[in-house]
């Protein structure tokens, strides 16, 4: 990328900008709509399939009751139960008065086919084609099922309802959905025969035989043998046949419906099925996706043509106008290299415009006639430099005759056995060439503890010896990295308060700093037995130590207000900001404080080990 020229950058940028966010849009529409258009198919088809079931589910209602109606007739049942032979002319009755009524009531339903009643009984004289001999239908594959379910409905599709040696028996090229039912004698133990309702396979299941279809849908009816029943010359078979697609569908037992998605010779279909448990029936509706795919794909195609067009488009634009932008900074980039080989005379280029290139332009103009300026004054500020050079080395104070002059004061006041003076002087020595040698922010904590034993004995000469100070260190704290100069701070402000409101009887301020290691970090308390701070200005005063400085000035007035005092906590402050700048806002300082007891400032550092002069980190 940084050998390719500013215009192929800025079109590889503009194509990265918007041409790739154009064709993830129009990938992502695609996708939504191929997805709204599966759905919609989906939900059209699995519509297709209730509407299927409501009619079932009508047409079983139907038979049942017309099932209820049949064995429902008392005239007919006392005939189905006689227990002798009956003379011609009670036989004529029946057939005049029972059967031929029975018949017209039960048949002004055109979508039944036949209701017969076969029956076992010896006595009883067949009356075509209603009244039947059982014996007719013993050898039906059905017939055992019937005898098993106990009187309870058993349906069953049958190729061919027809019974030989019947006079003028309707045949049928199409197989019949029957309802087939025991019934017994008044005992209910007995049998006395079966109950047999049929309807077309068309009538029953209206819509998978409609003459109205979707060309790309169609019911399949699998029954309990698994035999199916469909329309044939549906288009849906065109390719693959009924028996070939439904190789690829696992029926289930479940009642809610399941879809599956699959493909036969790379021809996608999908399958809604739902099984109906009262007729032992699974309904099929065998969807073909080929019109459906072939328009996403259509669509798909449309939609890399259009964002083709406009991406050739944009980008022969982008080159017109980026090639009459760049012109004005060739001429920008011209002019630098002769300056580059040391021509600062050179001609400007008249780069004229309110833009940032007519911008840059002006500014470049203003660089090389400011370049000039400075050549020019650097001579006579070479000079003066010298001068200045020798002035800084005559004025300039050697720190070490501060140190010799307090070595000297020292031995003076040995010599005159003021030895507390000698003691004072040194602390104050060690303490100037600690705080005045800074080669590095991080020491060691033994430093930081020194440094403060020092301030401590000089503070003491102040107080009069009443300052009490105790060190409880462990041993793998004192190489433990700290910054410097921000444990003295800590300890001035303990002072400074504590011995301002004491409260010991024997008028002493006890200093105690420990160190410890807890949790991979090292906490550093520095409690003083002052009086403490009261509960609510400790609240106020930790959450001084972390505000904004807007917000913290406006606290550090109310604070130095209520409590009348001078200082507010400025100098913990500031050392809680340099721990947080150098260790994070998880490490700094925190203040407890008991009323009438303790003040304790706890700082807590990332355990991190300092030794030859290298840092060693834990």
């Amino acid at each position: 990328m940084f050998s390719l020229s500013l215009q192929v950058k800025l079109i590889l940028s503009f194509v990265l900008v918007i041409f790739i966010p154009v064709v993830l849009f129009s990938w992502y529409t695609l996708n939504e709509e191929s997805a709204k258009t599966m759905k919609e198919l989906m939900k059209n088809n699995e519509n297709v399939l209730e509407v299927e079931k409501i009619n079932i589910e009508n047409n079983i209602e139907l038979m049942g009751w017309t099932a209820q109606l049949a064995l429902s007739n008392r005239e007919m049942n006392k005939y189905l139960q006689i227990q002798q032979t009956q003379d011609a002319a009670y036989v004529l009755h029946i057939k005049k008065v029972v059967v031929n009524s029975f018949q017209y009531f039960l048949y002004n339903n055109p979508r039944i086919a036949n209701v017969r009643l076969f029956t076992d009984n010896l006595h009883v004289n067949e009356i075509w084609p209603v009244i039947l001999q059982e014996s007719r239908i013993q050898d039906k594959s059905w017939h055992d099922g019937v005898m098993r379910n106990s009187g309870m409905p058993w349906w069953e599709i049958q190729g061919d309802v027809g019974l030989t040696g019947l006079p003028s028996e309707p045949s049928s090229d199409e197989p019949f959905m029957t309802y087939l039912q025991e019934y017994k004698f008044p005992d209910n133990a007995t049998h006395n025969g079966i109950l047999e309702i049929s309807m077309t396979v068309s009538n029953f299941f209206s819509r998978t035989f409609s003459a109205v279809q979707d060309t790309n849908s169609q019911l399949i009816i699998v029954a309990r043998d698994g035999q199916l029943f469909s329309l044939k010359d549906s288009p849906v078979f065109g390719q693959h046949g009924a028996e070939e697609l439904m190789n690829s569908v696992k029926l289930t037992s479940n009642a809610d419906r399941q879809t599956v998605r699959f493909k036969v010779n790379g021809q996608s279909y999908l399958a809604l099925q739902s099984y109906i448990p009262s007729i032992d029936v699974h309904l099929v509706n065998m969807v073909s996706l080929a019109d459906t795919m072939k328009d996403i794909n259509h669509s798909r195609v449309r939609y890399i043509v259009l964002i083709s067009l406009l991406a050739a488009f944009l980008v022969l634009l982008s080159y017109s106008m980026q090639a009459m932008i760049l012109r004005r900074l060739k001429a920008l980039r011209e002019s630098m290299q002769q300056v580059r080989s040391g021509n600062f005379n050179v001609e400007l280029p008249a780069i004229n415009g309110t833009d940032e290139v007519g911008e840059l332009g002006y500014h470049y103009r203003r660089l090389i006639l400011k370049i000039n300026e400075l050549i020019q004054e650097q001579a006579a500020r070479q000079a003066a430099g010298k001068e200045a050079e020798l002035r800084a080395l005559k004025n300039q104070i050697d720190s070490h005759f501060l140190y010799n002059t307090l070595e000297n004061v020292k031995a003076l006041a040995e010599i005159e056995e003021q030895y507390l003076i000698s003691d004072i002087m040194t602390s104050l020595g060690s303490m100037m060439r600690y705080s005045m040698e800074w080669n590095r922010d991080h020491v060691m904590l033994s430093d930081e503890i020194q440094q403060v034993e020092n301030y401590v004995s000089i503070m003491n000469i102040r107080y009069d010896g009443r300052l009490d100070l105790r060190l409880s260190i462990a041993p793998e704290c004192l190489k433990q990295e700290s910054l410097k100069m921000s444990l003295q701070p800590t300890v001035e402000n303990a002072i400074k308060h504590g011995m301002r409101r004491m409260h010991s009887s024997d008028g002493k301020l006890l200093l105690t700093i420990s160190a410890a290691m807890r949790d991979q970090a090292c906490v550093i308390e520095i409690t003083d037995s002052g009086c403490g701070i009261p509960e609510e200005k400790v609240g106020l005063l930790n959450r001084m130590l972390r505000m904004e400085e807007s917000a913290y000035q406006h606290a550090r007035q109310s604070f130095v207000r209520k409590d009348n005092q001078d200082s507010n906590g400025i100098g913990l402050r500031n050392v809680d900001q340099r721990l947080v700048m150098s260790y994070g806002v998880e490490y700094g300082i925190r203040i407890e404080s008991a009323e009438g007891s303790y003040t304790r400032v706890i700082m807590t550092l990332p355990y991190r080990v300092m030794g030859g002069g290298a840092d060693i980190y834990d």
